[in-house]
């Protein structure tokens, strides 16, 4: 077929060569029947979604699909503003949330009081867009989340019987980029029988997942015991009396397989994009889920997120299990995800990429760092801030220039006068990275309230080399 009946078909002019090439790539590798373009390039045309797995036709459909996103590109409109709260942001955030607020289905936006530099949208960032989903404006690590576990023990005990607990977190968890449990160590969750065939990509990693279940990962995740001072109002939203309790605290998300996902969706993503915005908007790129794709995304993103949860749940079973002690009460809360909310009366995907949901009355935890202390908030359900908070205290510095700033001969002082009992961590998580939770928290004082402070005692992280209690 030659470009004049290929435009006569209905295949845009710019799609065209794209076509062609297609064409001729089936007759060669003889996948493509004799009068099969005739029958499948109007189909194609209706529904290139569709195909964009297909063989001989998915650059094709990625071209259209890319043809048809431009021409809904409005080049004129206006870009949105964003409300920041703290004044401590970097300029590479606020650069990064100016971009995002330029997308053509951005309707709201707010950079909270931790945010730092990230890839897409900045960590802290939260963005309101209409009809389409962001894969790298969730994140990489989808559905990253705390959880909190009040238990019966003692506060003292945390001293009395230091081995026991030492051996609880050793015990009930793993961490390090990669690592499992391999095929006979599997834990048990219903997750595990969701169905994880809802996209091809997600059922090639239901093992891997499945092998990782009940992983802390590496980074800035952590499983830490602690002492929670609960207050009044605490106590009545939590369930329980006012004083001082244990705490279990984890921070991880949904592991290898949430990042497989966004990797996957985002390269669909960015073969979609307009070719004007292919730089400008690389690591921003969207999906409309009035897509095969869109739709496919959003379902494996809420798999992620019920994975995430289950991971911290199997997580604090083992470690309570490990230990002998009861549950008393849970907080948890997502981050890295996006939500269907209504603002302004209308229906919106909200990303929070390292932001906490803050609606009225929600529960959450906003930890600090391994020697700093965290807090169970309740959000006042600010809309200004599309009902969000920040997710934690925030990086003040990269991981390579705090290995270049920091060693551990002065931070091991540092952190046996707090009273912390490092198991393992690395040099670029220290408190020294952070900025300071306290005036995290003041910056946001209209956006949660604080109703009980966790201040960790015995924390776990993943090793990097070296030997913190040496």
């Amino acid at each position: 077929m030659n470009k004049r009946q290929l435009v006569k078909m209905g295949v845009p002019e710019d799609c065209v060569n794209v076509c062609i090439g297609a064409i001729r790539d089936g007759r060669l590798t003889k996948a493509l029947k004799k009068n099969g373009a005739q029958q499948e390039i109007p189909l194609i045309l209706k529904r290139p979604e569709a195909y964009t797995f297909d063989e001989i036709w998915q650059s094709f459909a990625h071209s259209l699909i890319a043809h048809n996103s431009e021409t809904l590109v409005d080049d004129n409109r206006e870009p949105i503003g964003y409300k920041q709260w703290g004044d401590d942001i970097d300029d590479g955030a606020k650069s990064q949330m100016k971009l995002a607020c330029e997308l053509p289905m951005a309707v709201g936006a707010a950079l909270m009081p931790d945010a730092h530099l990230g890839y897409g949208l900045p960590i802290g960032g939260v963005l309101a867009t209409e009809g389409h989903v962001i894969p790298y404006a969730v994140g990489v690590d989808i559905a990253c989340r705390m959880r909190m576990t009040v238990i019966d023990m003692p506060p003292e005990t945390m001293d009395k019987k230091f081995e026991s607990y030492r051996m609880s977190i050793e015990k009930g968890t793993r961490f390090g980029l990669g690592c499992t449990y391999g095929r006979s160590g599997r834990k048990n969750h219903e997750v595990m029988d969701d169905d994880w065939g809802i996209t091809s990509v997600t059922g090639h990693l239901r093992d891997r997942a499945w092998e990782q279940l009940g992983t802390s990962g590496s980074g800035n995740h952590f499983v830490e015991f602690g002492t929670l001072k609960v207050s009044a109002d605490g106590a009545k939203s939590l369930g329980i009396e006012p004083g001082q309790y244990v705490a279990l605290l984890s921070h991880s998300g949904s592991r290898g397989a949430g990042a497989n996902v966004c990797k996957h969706y985002n390269t669909l993503a960015q073969r979609q994009l307009p070719k004007r915005y292919a730089d400008r908007f690389k690591y921003l790129a969207w999906l409309s889920l009035d897509t095969n794709e869109g739709q496919e995304y959003w379902e494996a993103m809420n798999l992620m997120g019920r994975y995430a949860a289950a991971n911290h749940e199997v997580i604090h079973k083992m470690v309570t299990k490990f230990l002998g002690a009861e549950s008393l009460a849970v907080v948890e809360n997502h981050h890295n995800f996006a939500w269907k909310e209504t603002h302004d009366g209308k229906e919106v995907i909200v990303h929070r990429k390292g932001a906490t949901p803050a609606g009225k009355g929600m529960l959450g935890v906003i930890p600090g760092s391994m020697a700093t202390p965290g807090f169970v908030v309740k959000g006042r359900g600010n809309t200004d801030s599309l009902i969000s908070a920040s997710h934690g205290a925030g990086r003040r510095m990269s991981r390579k220039a705090a290995k270049n700033k920091f060693s551990w001969s002065e931070w091991k002082k540092e952190l046996k006068k707090r009273g912390i009992r490092l198991l393992s961590g690395g040099l670029d998580e220290v408190p020294g990275c952070y900025k300071n939770i306290h005036e995290v928290m003041n910056a946001q004082a209209d956006l949660v309230d604080t109703i009980a402070q966790f201040d960790p005692k015995i924390v776990k992280m993943c090793d990097d080399g070296s030997r913190p209690e040496d």
